[in-house]
């Protein structure tokens, strides 16, 4: 009977640290969300402010338009830990047509989809995609000389598994990294570290749901290539 009570004590705890774990990596979760939405906000009202700066009315009031929607569908999805791939795509659509809005002159962009992927059937943190494609547009392309070229590839190459890849011709990452300002770097350093944080928690509790790699796109040096593996629940 005394083995019994503590094995069943000892099950007891245990369930109890598994679901207090949960709950904190839920709530670290819910605050790295949040300290995102405030960043990228900012960035947003900052191409507002340049439109309007420049007296350009027209295309001030056609930002602002497709802003709203664009915060409309951050908050549709801001208390969720997933949402579906096809959410995520659309908001990544919106934000990549916001940038180029203010930097029509620096690059250009596709965003395809291969007709194998099913869309409808992985889940993705929300907001996981855009701060990659910010990197790409803010830190490689802005500073390029002639006009770039972004590109966001979905793929899927078995039944539980899609590949999504982000690759700029950009200037690249050490090039970047040495015009930076200090204030620049840690701005950088804090947006990355975040995703870094969400990925790390997601993969601990949903077993290797996510995998990134990131590259150099050119020999050179030159250009960006992050590869994300979305893995199916």
């Amino acid at each position: 009977f005394g083995l019994a009570m503590m094995g069943l004590l000892a099950y007891l705890l245990y369930r109890n640290a598994q679901q207090q774990k949960l709950a904190n990596n839920l709530l670290a979760l819910k605050q790295l969300r949040s300290q995102m939405n405030p960043h990228f906000i900012f960035n947003a009202l900052n191409s507002v402010n340049n439109f309007i700066a420049k007296s350009d009315e027209l295309n001030a009031n056609r930002y602002l338009t497709e802003f709203s929607m664009l915060m409309r569908t951050v908050l549709e999805n801001s208390e969720e830990d997933f949402i579906p791939l096809e959410k995520e795509i659309e908001l990544l659509q919106l934000y990549t047509k916001l940038e180029h809005s203010r930097f029509t002159e620096k690059f250009d962009f596709e965003i395809t989809i291969d007709d194998a992927v099913k869309v409808d059937e992985f889940q993705i943190p929300p907001m996981l995609l855009q701060p990659y494609v910010e990197n790409a547009i803010w830190h490689g392309l802005r500073y390029k000389e002639e006009k770039g070229f972004l590109k966001v590839h979905f793929g899927q190459p078995t039944n539980e598994t899609v590949h999504i890849t982000i690759e700029d011709n950009g200037i690249g990452r050490k090039k970047s990294q040495e015009l930076k300002t200090a204030n620049q770097k840690r701005q950088n350093s804090k947006g990355m570290g975040n995703i870094k944080k969400r990925i790390a928690i997601l993969n601990q509790m949903y077993k290797g749901k996510v995998d990134v790699f990131v590259e150099d796109a050119f020999e050179d040096g030159t250009g960006t290539r992050v590869v994300l593996t979305l893995n199916k629940d």
